[in-house]
């Protein structure tokens, strides 16, 4: 058989339905693979970020069984998962690329395989990228939370399978040492989140900007303060398939109290406690768009709208644009400031900091239950890994330990 294209398979959730089958080439021989890992993956199409996971890890996995193994999923052992999985570890250069290319684009109106998409991106953190350090395919490396999370997703992927009777055992649970491929660790990974100093220089830029120009940055001011006060990730400001943020999703209860709805990781709604500080900014970012001062439950508005055109903001690039503008401008403003450090760790910033950031300052100011709850944590070991007071306490009775005693 001629050597295969490497070429994607699965489009975007939009378009999932969409795929010809007598259009795969040599992957005709996959056919059956395809059609059930399709089938599998249109059951998370209530949830765009899940959705996107598992199609990874699938194409990854049918693609390595097209070019490398040459053996359908249903006849993969033990032994060909490990294998995989340390092809994963370290592709090879022509799996890998440089950007995040999307998988299909249009070509005179009908949707084909983009040829410049790989199965890997290699990364640089910004800070590299702002010094002009370049990307090196050569250096990368899978790592150990992303393994991880493969083993977890192709087990799932191969206990649906055992279930529509496809195969008759699933390979990823016969592997009873994956602590080879998985690095352990002695405590809960660091939450990476911004210091105290950090975030009010960006929370106070965002409001000098807003003030000086609330044409463009009055929307700016409301995002930043909705990212740290109630914990959001930017797929909930967003509109999406499942979920578009109005304002009447601010709603008081018989008590007077206000909350925010929303929809989240894993297609969960959640009720977010509003603080008096949120509201605030609620009420100033209604009055710049000529609003009432509070929603009513008939406010159907979207709760971001676009600057030009109408309808909500769907784009989380756009949404991450603003809030990275955001962070260079408070980084300027630190170095101006003589706070050369916090400066330089704050290009590593993404904006899931500001949900970090504020869930690690709310536990330690509230009950842990109420930040869970609020943050739509499953359970409360994961809220516990946003308190430091331990890791601070551990740091402060090594600080002054002698290297010679007496000394």
């Amino acid at each position: 058989m001629p050597k295969a294209t490497l070429l994607p398979i699965f489009d975007s959730l939009e378009w999932i339905d969409d795929l010809h089958f007598d259009k795969l080439e040599h992957q005709k021989i996959f056919i059956d693979d395809i059609q059930h890992a399709l089938s599998f993956l249109k059951c998370y199409k209530g949830s765009v970020g899940t959705f996107d996971s598992y199609r990874r890890e699938i194409e990854r996995l049918l693609q390595w069984c097209l070019h490398v193994s040459n053996k359908p999923i249903k006849n993969l052992k033990r032994e060909d998962i490990e294998d995989f999985i340390r092809f994963c570890q370290k592709p090879p250069k022509s799996w890998i690329g440089v950007k995040k290319s999307p998988r299909f684009i249009e070509i005179e109106g009908l949707r084909v395989p983009n040829p410049e998409w790989r199965p890997f991106v290699a990364t640089i953190s910004k800070a590299a990228h702002r010094k002009g350090e370049e990307i090196n395919i050569k250096k990368f490396e899978l790592s150990p939370s992303a393994v991880k999370q493969s083993f977890a997703i192709l087990s799932t992927f191969y206990n649906y399978l055992l279930q529509e009777e496809y195969v008759f055992m699933n390979p990823v649970a016969l592997i009873r040492q994956k602590s080879k491929f998985i690095r352990k660790q002695q405590s809960h990974s660091q939450i990476r989140r911004l210091t105290e100093l950090q975030w009010e220089y960006i929370i106070e830029t965002a409001q000098f900007a807003a003030d000086k120009q609330p044409d463009k940055h009055e929307r700016t001011f409301f995002i930043m303060t909705a990212l740290y006060a109630m914990y959001l990730r930017i797929s909930e400001l967003t509109a999406n398939e499942r979920w578009t943020p109005k304002m009447c999703d601010f709603h008081r209860d018989h008590d007077g109290n206000w909350w925010f709805i929303t929809v989240g990781k894993g297609n969960k709604k959640r009720q977010i406690a509003v603080s008096d500080a949120m509201l605030k900014a609620l009420k100033r970012y209604r009055k710049y768009l000529g609003l009432s001062t509070l929603p009513s439950p008939a406010d159907t508005a979207p709760l971001l709208s676009k600057s030009k055109g109408k309808g909500p903001i769907t784009s989380a690039t756009y949404v991450r644009e603003i809030v990275q503008k955001c962070f260079d401008q408070a980084i300027v403003k630190l170095e101006e400031d003589g706070h050369s450090e916090e400066a330089e760790s704050l290009n590593e910033a993404t904006v899931h900091w500001l949900r970090h950031t504020g869930i690690s300052d709310d536990v330690k100011r509230r009950p842990r239950e109420h930040v869970r709850d609020d943050a739509g944590h499953n359970s409360s070991a994961t809220t516990d890994k946003y308190i430091d007071v331990e890791l601070r306490a551990r740091h402060r009775s090594a600080k002054n330990k002698p290297i010679l005693s007496g000394s």
